[in-house]
């Protein structure tokens, strides 16, 4: 029978599951009547259906907490709006440890959720865990987080409100309809291609679950995602189980429980998951079950639960289930608009947390579209931290056999993933290696990050407190600020912007003045209409119409979308992906210049070779560039080597280096020495929602160029109003120097929370840990400000006395880098 469908729409909506239903009813909310939601079989028939339909609001940084609180607070209007009852039941969460390392995880994140305002968060004893959960075993238990404002709700229930409510507002919510292709013209999406005929439409979303990934191969957008086999098993229906037990959360024994219709539910994330659907999800697969590998992955972690909760051991057992849950690479949720093709967003891969994202997810997305831009800080789950290669089948398909596990695996700080590794390698790679480097992560980069002396294995021990490798990089980081270090930066980004209009779109897009003569270096911000900063760069003039950017690594996708969607259609400008064709050395420390000096037989002189400035060398038989920058705050070069050459350039330095005392030095070495200068790290320090003025940057603006830049006249409101007074970034040292900083702890002063911290490290020329982060405030944040307050810094519930700064503690005035 046939299904009648519109013409056209403002939005089409492809998938019928909660988060395609949220973001229907969000569109419809803001008053787009005319959106189209398309669901190819019934409505939460995919995965919403089978979902545990866990309600929390502890999130790992504000922004998702945000999202959480807003996903709870509307379940509540939308029962009363709707009249359709989402099932939800406030009931609490709890979370509970039998080991230091977990215990230590849950304070830290209990501090960190409290400073957000989100949500309070109470660690409890064993004693009041016991009494918050009486079924539970607890004589082994150190203690415990409890959440009373969190619940569950009924999956399919709520998806069944979201859709009443699109409807009552005119959206048009169709079943039994399935997207078979996506219709694009001159770089845009102008409609999808049905089982029923053609609709026209100005913005496609993919909601598409499971098959998220094949709708954004319909539309060459790339969406890494792929399905993993998910267990939950219910028990019979048990006398006196109380319908408001709390949710609890086992982490140690990757178990959680909650309350289901009189039955107790327990559910699994299992390390070493099993991958599903490598061949292709089917299209009819709708509602149903897999066969799973009940015995190996789901048995191990029953035969802990009936342990921790004894009453299980005696009790029958109405089903085990298995169902597909889609995963992502780095266990984050994808949204926004895809940088292929605009107006194409999407919103999947939940990594089973979708139920409780629901609706802050479907109301970020859609004020996303509605104003066309993030409605708060989400680079951490926009699809643009993606990159192709991580949609491939062999990738995907073994990374997600591991981070469905990570989601209750301890999260240790630089923990580093095991899977779908040794994909980039630098140039040099080899040669780190065989002195002995350990490698980390990035953007599917290897990058050495510490090297291990003679006689020490190059692998990671982890803890919350100095880790395994924190001599060894304390070493490389006083080589860097007393001698000379080598860095292998090849993975930052690299691209080339050349034509006639070259220097006009930069001049536009870049805060700073970048139309400097040939062989110069900007350090610049670009910045968006309200003065959020999009990027945190250099620009090189290599030409009259010849530019490079050197990027960080993981913004390759972002940074290149930014620049080609600022192209106008009269101008004449290229620009392309440099990274793979040129290798990167830091050469950095006090001896770069006499190292340099004789390496290169070039005058590195402050006369000859100022801060700054970009010049070809020699470097043995290469020809290369060298600029002179610091990411480290020391005097140094960083130089640019052909790729085919860089083994060859590295040879050449490490032995010219025996007489100068060079040494290598990995990226745990860089961020120290870069925080201690209180140098800017994007994504962590600074994002869409920060300003130059808000970060102590406001010098890369230059307000009166010819070319006004994008965000001039929001930073000029700022300026004038002085509100980015109220919001400042400043660095933070601890007075105890054992304790370790990493990032989120909130910041106390006058025994009140004002922000909480973007970096945290260890400062080994300062000697204790360092932090940054905003102190945001009802008054101005000024130099009498800070020198009036008693700063703490909350690690874990443990209150640690701190010396706060607007301005860098080591080397303020730039001296050394200068010099």
């Amino acid at each position: 029978m046939a299904i009648d469908i519109p013409q056209r729409a403002s939005a089409i909506v492809i998938g019928g599951g909660v988060i395609g239903s949220s973001v229907t009813y969000h569109l419809a909310k803001l008053g787009w009547t005319d959106v189209v939601q398309l669901e190819r079989n019934q409505f939460s028939c995919g995965t919403t259906w089978h979902a545990a339909g866990l309600v929390g609001t502890m999130r790992a940084n504000e922004s998702q907490a945000r999202l959480c609180e807003y996903s709870m607070s509307v379940l509540t209007d939308l029962e009363a709006e709707t009249g359709q009852s989402t099932g939800f039941k406030q009931v609490g969460s709890l979370s509970i440890a039998h080991s230091k390392a977990r215990f230590e995880e849950l304070k830290r994140v209990a501090s960190m959720n409290n400073a957000f305002g989100v949500t309070q968060v109470d660690i409890v004893t064993a004693e009041e865990i016991k009494s918050l959960y009486p079924y539970l075993e607890t004589g082994d238990l150190l203690g415990g987080s409890w959440v009373a404002q969190d619940g569950t709700a009924s999956p399919v229930d709520v998806t069944q409100a979201f859709v009443k409510g699109a409807r009552q507002r005119g959206a048009k919510c169709i079943e039994g309809v399935r997207v078979t292709g996506i219709k694009k013209a001159n770089g845009r999406v102008t409609g999808v291609i049905t089982t029923e005929g053609e609709i026209e439409a100005d913005f496609v979303v993919n909601c598409g679950g499971l098959w998220g990934r094949e709708i954004g191969r319909m539309a060459g957008v790339n969406v890494p995602l792929h399905a993993c086999e998910h267990y939950y098993a219910h028990t019979e229906k048990l006398d006196d189980l109380p319908s408001n037990l709390p949710v609890m959360r086992d982490h140690d024994r990757c178990a959680y429980y909650r309350e289901d219709a009189g039955s107790l539910l327990i559910g699994a994330f299992e390390p070493n998951a099993t991958p599903w659907g490598q061949n292709g999800i089917p299209l009819d697969f709708a509602f149903e079950e897999l066969e799973g590998h009940l015995d190996e992955q789901f048995m191990p972690v029953l035969e802990h639960a009936m342990y921790r909760v004894p009453m299980l051991q005696e009790c029958g057992w109405r089903s085990f289930f298995c169902g597909p849950e889609s995963f992502t690479p780095d266990d984050q949720f994808h949204m926004g608009e895809a940088p292929e093709l605009k107006n194409f967003y999407v919103a999947c891969g939940m990594n089973s947390v979708g139920i409780q994202t629901s609706g802050g997810l479907g109301r970020a997305l859609a004020d996303w579209m509605h104003i066309g831009k993030p409605p708060m800080d989400l680079w951490g789950n926009d699809i643009r931290r993606m990159f192709p290669f991580q949609s491939t089948q062999l990738y995907i398909e073994n990374r997600v056999s591991e981070t469905l596990g990570l989601l209750y695996d301890n999260h240790y700080p630089y923990k580093q993933m095991e899977t779908s590794r040794n994909l980039r390698h630098s140039p040099i790679h080899e040669r780190l290696a065989e002195r002995n480097a350990c490698f980390g992560e990035a953007a599917g980069w290897e990058r050495a990050n510490w090297f291990a002396p003679d006689g020490v294995e190059p692998k990671y021990e982890y803890s919350f407190g100095k880790q395994n490798w924190f001599e060894h990089s304390a070493a490389e980081h006083k080589a860097a600020r007393e001698k000379v270090v080598l860095f292998d930066q090849s993975s930052f980004s690299k691209y080339l912007v050349q034509g006639r209009d070259a220097v006009n779109l930069l001049q536009r897009i870049s805060s700073a003045d970048v139309d400097v003569e040939p062989g110069r270096m900007v350090y610049t911000h670009w910045l968006n209409d309200h003065g959020g900063i999009e990027a945190d760069l250099t620009v090189t003039r290599i030409s009259e119409n010849e530019f490079w950017v050197i990027s960080g690594g993981g913004q390759t996708i972002k940074d290149l979308h930014w620049l080609k969607s600022h192209i106008a259609d009269d101008e004449f400008c290229c620009v392309s992906d440099i990274t793979n064709a040129w290798a990167m050395l830091g050469v950095m420390g006090p001896d770069s210049r006499d190292l340099l000096s004789d390496a290169l037989s070039h005058d590195m002189s402050t006369t000859n070779f100022p801060f700054g400035d970009f010049q070809a060398i020699e470097l043995g038989m290469s020809r290369a560039y060298a600029g002179r920058v610091s990411y480290v705050g020391e005097l140094g070069w960083e130089l640019y080597v052909p790729v085919d050459q860089a083994r060859h350039g590295f040879d050449f330095l490490m032995q010219k280096g025996e007489s100068h005392g060079l040494s290598l030095a990995g990226m745990h070495a860089m961020n120290s020495c870069r925080m201690e200068k209180k140098f800017l790290h994007y994504g962590h320090d600074v994002a869409d929602y920060d300003t130059p003025l808000e970060c102590g940057m406001g010098f890369v603006c230059a307000f009166d160029k010819a070319i006004p830049f994008i965000g001039r006249d929001a930073i000029l409101e700022q300026k004038e109003s002085r509100s980015f007074m109220k919001k400042r970034l400043v660095q933070f040292l601890l007075r105890d120097p054992e304790v370790m900083l990493y990032h989120h702890e909130p910041i106390i002063r006058d025994g009140k929370i004002v922000g909480h911290l973007t970096s945290g490290d260890y400062a080994h020329t300062l000697g204790a840990a360092i932090g940054i982060g905003y102190i945001q405030v009802e008054e101005e944040v000024t130099r009498e400000y800070i020198e009036a307050g008693k700063f703490e810094i909350d690690v874990g519930g443990d209150l640690i006395a701190a010396t706060a700064s607007l301005t860098a503690m080591y080397d303020p005035k730039a001296e050394r880098m200068r010099g």
